[in-house]
């Protein structure tokens, strides 16, 4: 949101130069924005990976188509697009060309009328075809992705040489009448009025080349997938380039035989698994009554005309580029305008709510946290108060106890005296009858001692003096 005033204002400003194209880089994976318009955003496979460029079809910053453009052939291999409903076509026809397919340094990022760059990209030319490459040669510039399956600025979208193939002027009606009126009454009614319609448009180069630089398809194709989530269908047509013949209805398996081994038109086959048989069959029967009908086709089929410079240079046509032309554009950079600067005041708007909210919200934080840390504080003096009570409680009774304990053992002392002292009375008279009771024993023991050692003595010297024998 901070960032989206700046940006907006940045808008304003680089409107002028309204991205309509989009070099997609080597190293990037996909389209980038424009993988929308691929099956399960996923570009076919198996096409060739050198000397091509990947364009993301835009016009006014939004994507329209994606373009696979060969730089060696100078036509595109294919486009992937969606069906809009189409319209009406414009009269102008403003045919535009890619500044860096050429020089990828010059800075211009966007596809541009041919007149007003040629001054400013180098080598202009080189890698892509240019409008002097389709005049006086017989060819038209044939789009891959119709106009007419378009409507509004869509359809500028398609004007570009990068979706354009040299054709031959019937071929070109034929093809895009086909085209037109398979899709628009074939396939998108059978798909949600074309919501969940993938459709890819290719061309197949031959060796036949214009002004021996601009590719001749050796034939155009068509290929169709429809997932609406629960069940899916697919469908191919071809049609060969120089041949008046109708477009040739067949599966995509089939037409994915035509090219180099390897290459897949749609993811996991359009959902194999979940494709319908009898839904294909009445797609087939739609285009089967599409195909009987007789083309409607201008008088440019009977008389084919030729780009050339001199028929672009008439009255009317420098007219209307010199002066309605710029006053087209400049009504439509001031509409423009205005919803950017709608836009800016929209972005403003909501830039200065998000920042009262913002502030709202700072506010009732800081409210919230004070509180919170009163009540904190509050409840910590509380328990500190509590605590020193209870100490002082605490001290108060041990001091009690202390003083009251000294003349409770005093007295519990005199108390306790007679009674040890009469309780000694037994002991000591059992210890002076034990020790009378011992003097006399050891008397006796003494007598007896003495009479035992006198008789031995007399024993003794009777054996000395008096014979032996007369013991």
């Amino acid at each position: 949101m901070r960032a989206a005033f700046p940006a907006c204002l940045l808008a304003v400003l680089a409107w002028a130069v309204s991205t309509e194209g989009k070099v997609v880089g080597k190293d990037d994976a996909g389209f980038a924005e424009c993988d929308v318009f691929f099956y399960q955003q996923a570009a076919p496979g198996g096409f060739p990976g050198e000397q091509v460029a990947k364009i993301c079809q835009k016009y006014s910053r939004e994507p329209r188509f994606a373009t696979l453009y060969s730089t060696q052939e100078k036509i595109p291999l294919y486009s992937a697009f969606r069906y809009s409903e189409g319209g009406p076509s414009g009269d102008e026809e403003r045919w535009l060309v890619e500044p860096q397919i050429d020089d990828p340094g010059n800075g211009l990022e966007e596809m541009m009328p041919e007149a007003e760059i040629t001054d400013a990209v180098d080598h202009l030319g080189r890698n892509q075809a240019l409008r002097e490459d389709y005049a006086d040669s017989g060819y038209e510039r044939g789009t891959l992705n119709p106009s007419s399956l378009h409507k509004d600025d869509h359809q500028v979208a398609t004007h570009t040489l990068t979706n354009a193939v040299p054709v031959s002027p019937p071929f070109q009606e034929l093809w895009h009448w086909e085209v037109e009126n398979l899709v628009r009454q074939g396939l998108a009614p059978h798909c949600q009025n074309g919501k969940d319609l993938y459709l890819l448009s290719g061309a197949v180069p031959s060796a036949v080349k214009v002004k021996d630089k601009v590719a001749v398809p050796k034939f155009l194709w068509l290929a169709a997938c429809c997932d609406n989530g629960a069940e899916t269908w697919s469908v191919g047509f071809i049609k060969e380039a120089g041949v008046e013949s109708r477009l040739e209805d067949l599966t995509v398996e089939a037409l994915e035989k035509k090219f180099p081994a390897g290459v897949e038109l749609f993811k996991n086959n359009c959902g194999q698994d979940r494709q319908d048989p009898k839904k294909l069959e009445t797609v087939l029967h739609s285009v089967k009554e599409v195909r009987a009908k007789e083309p409607e086709l201008s008088v440019k089929t009977a008389t084919p005309s030729k780009h050339t410079d001199a028929a672009e240079s008439g009255f009317l046509k420098k007219l209307f580029h010199f002066i309605i032309s710029p006053l087209l554009k400049l009504l439509k950079f001031a509409f423009h305008l205005v919803i950017q600067l709608v836009k800016c005041v929209w972005h403003l708007l909501m830039y200065l709510v998000h920042k009262v909210i913002e502030a709202v919200y700072t506010f009732i934080k800081g409210i919230a946290t004070v509180l919170l840390d009163i009540f904190i504080s509050v409840a910590q003096v509380g328990v500190s108060i509590l605590n020193g009570i209870a100490k002082n409680i605490y001290n108060v009774l041990m001091v009690t106890y202390r003083i009251l304990s000294v003349p409770v053992n005093l007295i519990l002392d005199i108390v306790s005296f007679p009674l040890y002292t009469l309780g000694a009375i037994p002991a000591v008279l059992q210890d002076i009858a034990s020790g009378i009771g011992g003097m006399f024993l050891l008397a006796i023991d003494a007598t007896t001692n003495l009479v035992k050692g006198l008789n031995y003595v007399v024993s003794y010297l009777a054996k000395k003096i008096l014979p032996t024998t007369a013991f």
